[in-house]
């Protein structure tokens, strides 16, 4: 497929083939969006909440009473959960949350993501994000000029250095070299921003897939 091509500016840039194995797929699946999701925040997570169990609360360990004949229950120690200052019964201890998806789900999970942007009409190709100077209320000015108010931007290979400081006082702008590329946060952006490096990018990486 083509998809016209705009400068930042808003003028005409021309036009760039899209592949459709990456960016036509008719049927976007949401459970595979939805995995690729929870495996991307799952890995973020720390995992390094913990609390104390049994033998790391720091109380005696002497029998609190004799064993018969109190009239109350049996108890070994002041340790335990049920008693105040004791360790915590189940709660979380040091782990890692994160969990395995193959490299074939990870790659068709962000073909989906590319193209439900194309399909809802939220993908943007730009001739370049190059700037000569570093101007954020031009650069806002520019977005408004092509309707961008809250996009994930693809700038390269390399992130021009101009544009990252100017973008990065705008909110809801995010920018990204092609190796950030993910599906997260193609999806929480409303729109997303590919430059013509970029699309080149994806387009050689799936099809060295593909001809694997």
């Amino acid at each position: 497929m083509k998809l016209d091509v705009i400068k930042l500016d808003g003028g005409k840039g021309g036009s760039i083939e899209l592949s459709d194995a990456v960016f036509g797929i008719d049927e976007i699946r949401g459970d595979i969006l939805q995995r690729m999701v929870t495996w991307q925040l799952a890995k973020r997570r720390a995992g390094t909440h913990k609390i104390q169990v049994r033998n790391e609360v720091s109380r005696t360990g002497k029998k609190m009473y004799k064993q018969k004949g109190t009239g109350g229950a049996r108890h070994g120690s002041r340790r335990a959960a049920q008693f105040v200052g004791g360790a915590k019964a189940h709660g979380p201890v040091v782990r890692s949350h994160a969990f395995d998806l193959t490299k074939k789900f990870r790659a068709l999970a962000l073909r989906h993501a590319l193209s439900s942007k194309v399909k809802s009409g939220a993908l943007v190709v730009v001739d370049s994000v190059a700037l000569t100077e570093v101007k954020t209320s031009a650069l806002r000015a520019n977005f408004d000029k092509i309707g961008l108010k809250n996009a994930l931007v693809i700038a390269g290979a390399e992130v021009d250095a101009n544009f990252a400081m100017a973008a990065r006082n705008i909110p809801n702008v995010d920018v990204l070299p092609n190796a950030g590329l993910n599906v997260y946060d193609v999806l929480r952006r409303k729109t997303l921003v590919l430059t013509k490096d970029a699309v080149e990018a994806i387009n050689a990486r799936f099809a060295e897939k593909e001809a694997a």
